[in-house]
């Protein structure tokens, strides 16, 4: 017997503590059918209803006024959020679209605040296909999780075990007006091509594919908890204080251990995870790496290297004028390698120039008895070879005077004293 949508909100609402809950309301037909049927709920719980416009159709003004004003006929608070969605980092528009709407719920919930999605059964078994066809293991297959943290509170999705036949019942039962987002049939679009295409096929041969699909997530959800608990420890072992993780021990793992511990690796630090074939080829550079190579494995806005037996990620860096300068008295200044250089406010009694490595450089560091090369001083000191380009020199003539803000030389140590201040190197993103 089929289940109504306020039949499996008040059982689900019956596990669940009094937390104050917000909607993550697109206008869209299954969470209109969502904040409806809570609304619906007695005793009704604290709720309200958060909308994420991106900006990236024409109409996207007008469902946002449509959702302040279903809002307002359920007497529910209503915050409609503007967001920029950011198509550099190479993921495509669904995918930054969600990153940016993910990165506006989790800022704009409030202390001990739950977000409730309306992702259903159907959602949960495109996932799983996607992550199949991504080559995902169990973390992956374990589809969406019910239940995660997110910013100030958590988020939760109370009706992946219902199939969205019963948000379309409720939506009809109730005569309710919806918005349409073309995007959601557009074939060029992962997700829609599936829905569209592959699933009418798979249950035209298989009527009970949600079903089992589900259920083998679940399945798969119980093996990565058992996983979990192995990487984890693993995890917390090989992370360095200084964010990197170890290699050989990494390497060592178990094959069932290294990808979803890559992974946590990398969300953690905002980067986003490899496919299975970017982790393979990872692997193996990492294997292979030797003192004179710096394997460098990149995807997305992502790189990660490999250099003292230690993985390092970041952000993908972009290319810069090396033979850039400029001449400065101290004031703030922009920097092409990312960043800026400031003396604190202060200003020099004579301009001096501010430019990139060429070369030879070398200096004597204050408290140093001998002269250094820049080279010795960076190997020394455990520069990362990616960074030493991007750290900016403070120089008169063929004379270095600082190198950022790491060293200053003996030599003219008096010219920042007199200035009352030493340069200061803000790295930027």
């Amino acid at each position: 017997m089929s289940v109504s949508l306020t039949d499996h909100l008040a059982a689900a609402l019956a596990e669940h503590d009094d937390t104050p809950l917000v909607v993550a309301y697109s206008g869209g037909p299954d969470s209109t059918a969502l904040l409806h049927a809570l609304a619906l709920q007695a005793p009704r719980p604290a709720l309200r209803a958060l909308h994420i416009d991106h900006g990236l159709q024409a109409e996207s003004g007008l469902w946002a006024m449509h959702c302040r004003r279903f809002c307002e006929s359920l007497d529910v608070p209503f915050e409609s959020v503007r967001v920029s969605v950011d198509l550099s980092r190479g993921e495509g528009t669904e995918g930054a679209a969600r990153r940016a709407r993910r990165a506006a719920f989790a800022a704009a919930l409030r202390p001990g605040e739950r977000l409730v999605l309306a992702h259903h059964r159907d959602d949960q078994v495109e996932t799983v296909l996607l992550k199949l066809m991504r080559g995902a293991g169990p973390e992956g297959l374990a589809g969406m999780r019910a239940l995660r943290a997110l910013g100030a509170g958590d988020q939760w999705r109370p009706l992946l075990d219902l199939p969205r036949e019963a948000l379309l019942d409720h939506i009809a039962l109730h005569a309710l007006d919806t918005v349409h987002d073309p995007s959601n049939d557009d074939p060029r679009v992962a997700r829609a091509w599936l829905r569209g295409t592959v699933l009418p096929a798979l249950r035209e041969h298989w009527p009970h594919v949600a079903q089992s699909v589900v259920h083998s997530a679940r399945l798969c959800g119980e093996a990565a908890a058992c996983l979990r608990d192995g990487w984890l420890a693993a995890y917390a072992e090989l992370r360095g204080a200084d964010g990197s993780l170890d290699v050989p021990g990494w390497l060592a793992l178990p094959h069932a251990w290294r990808g979803p511990l890559l992974d946590h690796w990398l969300h953690g630090a905002g980067l986003s995870a490899p496919t299975t074939a970017q982790r393979e080829t990872l692997e193996r550079q990492a294997r292979e790496a030797g003192a004179e190579r710096l394997p460098l494995v990149g995807w997305l806005d992502t790189e990660v290297r490999v250099w003292r037996g230690r993985l390092w990620a970041m952000r993908r860096q972009g290319t810069f004028d090396q033979r850039w300068s400029s001449t400065w008295h101290g004031e703030p200044l922009a920097l092409p390698g990312g960043g800026s250089l400031t003396l604190g406010g202060h200003r020099l009694d004579a301009p001096v120039t501010v430019r990139y490595r060429q070369g030879g450089e070398s200096l004597k560091p204050v408290g140093d008895r001998h002269t250094r090369e820049l080279r010795d001083l960076f190997q020394r000191a455990g520069v990362p070879p990616w960074e030493r380009p991007r750290i900016p020199l403070v120089v008169a003539g063929d004379a270095v005077l600082a190198v950022a803000d790491r060293w200053l030389s003996e030599a003219v140590k008096s010219v920042f004293d007199t200035a009352g201040a030493a340069p200061l190197w803000h790295r930027g993103d």
